[in-house]
């Protein structure tokens, strides 16, 4: 007999891995050939019908690029606190927030007030990003924009495009880029 507080963790396992197949976009199909396992015993697994077993976990955590303990809900004892490596790109402090490689990378960047001389380029991709302080100049295409503080812009990459300070000080700004071109989708509770 198990003990309750592993019959329990196993019991949340299925939810887990519906959650985190469904935040990804995938179906049981495409995780099944992601992972050689079918179909059914997905759904089974997911559905609690079936119980988890590490040769069919450690398929589904190689195939979302997460540890296994993210899919069983292990307790972490380790350190909380993010460690990245801050790098400087052409001048722009550049700090990586997102941990996991995929589609979908987050930045916070730091631009001096000197990069302030547009100089536009294309590559594939889709960029958005939320001024945090300063003023930012955006120059997409035909458009030439100032935005401020909690304003958001987003754009396909292979448009011409360049932002960086209007002069006046730095810039500070979150941003997500999808080198897929994949649009971002913000999920928000409905007003009652």
């Amino acid at each position: 007999m198990y003990d309750p507080a592993v019959a329990g963790a196993l019991e949340r396992v299925g939810p887990r891995l519906k959650r985190l197949r469904t935040q990804r976009n995938m179906t049981l199909a495409e995780l099944a050939d992601a992972t050689g396992i079918s179909k059914s015993t997905l759904s089974r697994l997911e559905s609690g019908g079936r119980k988890p077993s590490l040769e069919l976990l450690l398929p589904i955590a190689l195939a979302h690029q997460v540890p296994l303990d993210d899919l069983i809900g292990t307790l972490r004892v380790s350190d909380p606190r993010v460690h990245t490596n801050v790098r400087d790109v052409d001048g722009r402090t550049v700090l990586p927030l997102t941990r996991q490689p995929g589609p979908l990378q987050a930045y916070k960047m730091v631009i001096p007030a000197s990069q302030c001389h547009p100089e536009p380029r294309t590559h594939g991709g889709y960029e958005w990003f939320y001024v945090l302080s300063g003023r930012v100049r955006l120059v997409l295409a035909d458009h030439d924009l100032t935005m401020g503080p909690g304003e958001v812009a987003e754009f396909d990459t292979r448009l011409p495009h360049w932002f960086g300070s209007t002069g006046q000080g730095p810039v500070e700004l979150l941003s997500l880029f999808s080198p897929e071109g994949q649009r971002m989708h913000v999920r928000a509770k409905p007003r009652r």
